[in-house]
């Protein structure tokens, strides 16, 4: 998907299109466009090859992933996970294949840490950390949280200047407790 600045949405490609189709030189398109003849050959190129679709914006996923775990290796970590509930490590040594592939197979499919499981039964226990934190207001502004915090003794008038008492000591009976109100507002 195209960003809101972006030189190329889809309708400055079919604007390329039809510049093209008007007998404008691909130079000449670049050069108004403010992009780069490569750019417009490749997009009269897809328009070609196309039509209109091509011009939309596409994922940019890969087609394929040649490198990926295969589907039977995916399945026996799993089933050796729900089977034996042990960690990456051990999986992997049983499998044959180096421990972040476990971890990540793992994640694929779901599956939660071993800390969130107990031991015996093999039931999830915990819920994940990112649920427990999260919260939602439906305002901004709905929460106002007020901290006071004690920043030390700080005499009347301020507190660069230490007053001498009788005594000599550093210390006045009249330095009071200074506080601070810090404030966050839900909602910035």
């Amino acid at each position: 998907m195209s960003h809101r600045n972006a030189r190329t949405t889809f309708h400055s490609r079919l604007l390329i299109v039809q510049r093209h189709q008007a007998r404008w030189p691909q130079a000449h398109i670049a050069k108004a466009m403010g992009i780069s003849r490569k750019c417009v050959k490749t997009w009269l190129v897809r328009f070609a090859e196309e039509g209109e679709d091509g011009l939309r914006d596409r994922s940019s996923r890969p087609h394929s992933c040649p490198t990926r775990t295969p589907a039977e290796v995916e399945e026996r970590i799993v089933a050796a996970r729900r089977e034996h509930r042990r960690g990456p490590q051990w999986i992997a040594a049983e499998v044959g294949v180096p421990a972040r592939t476990v971890s990540r197979v793992l994640a694929r499919h779901g599956l939660p840490h071993l800390c969130a499981l107990d031991p015996i039964t093999g039931i999830v226990l915990r819920a994940s950390k990112t649920t427990a934190v999260r919260y939602e207001r439906d305002r901004p502004g709905e929460l106002v949280h007020m901290d006071v915090k004690k920043l030390g003794r700080i005499p009347d008038g301020g507190g660069l200047a230490r007053p001498r008492t009788l005594d000599g000591l550093h210390r006045s009976p009249q330095a009071d407790l200074g506080r601070v109100r810090l404030r966050a507002l839900d909602g910035r």
